[in-house]
């Protein structure tokens, strides 16, 4: 059944008067603002992210999705997991390449636990040139009849 009766009003406006609203910014407000401002202004910048999983073969050189490359200094990460392991062994090499007036990559340490629990990561600092190509691959080896499958996460972010 639906009440028609009238309500009371339990909310009492009170008229707007320039005692309650300056229309300023208090000097603790401003600086609050500014300071805020210089921490989103430091923060990297995630330019791209990829993650690929259930992979049992070699990346070949991809480039990250970035549509234009600014010039500057860039940090590029991994982090791989085995998440089946093969009968006999099993390695994997994640490299990144870019190029800073020539071409020049980098590797991370041979991943070869072969069991479940086997990670490896790397983080590294690069100087890009602009308009140029940040890229990631891996190479694959796995022994056995089971092979070996991993998940790769990879990121790249602008930091100057």
């Amino acid at each position: 059944m639906i009440n028609l009766a009238p309500q009371p009003d339990f909310i009492v406006e009170q008229p707007v008067t320039a005692s309650r609203i300056s229309g300023r910014v208090t000097q603790a407000m401003r600086y609050w603002l500014l300071s805020l401002a210089d921490r989103v202004n430091i923060s990297p910048l995630i330019a791209a992210t990829v993650t690929a999983s259930a992979q049992a073969a070699s990346i070949g050189t991809t480039s990250f999705g970035i549509l234009q490359v600014q010039p500057g200094v860039y940090r590029l990460s991994m982090a791989a997991r085995v998440t089946r392991a093969a009968t006999t062994s099993s390695s994997l090499t994640v490299t990144f390449g870019w190029t800073s007036t020539v071409a020049c990559t980098t590797s991370s340490a041979a991943i070869t636990g072969n069991s479940t629990s086997t990670t490896g990561s790397l983080t590294y600092l690069v100087r890009v040139d602009e308009a140029t190509a940040i890229t990631y691959a891996t190479t694959y080896v796995s022994v056995g009849a089971v092979t070996m499958q991993y998940q790769l996460d990879v990121l790249c972010e602008q930091v100057v």
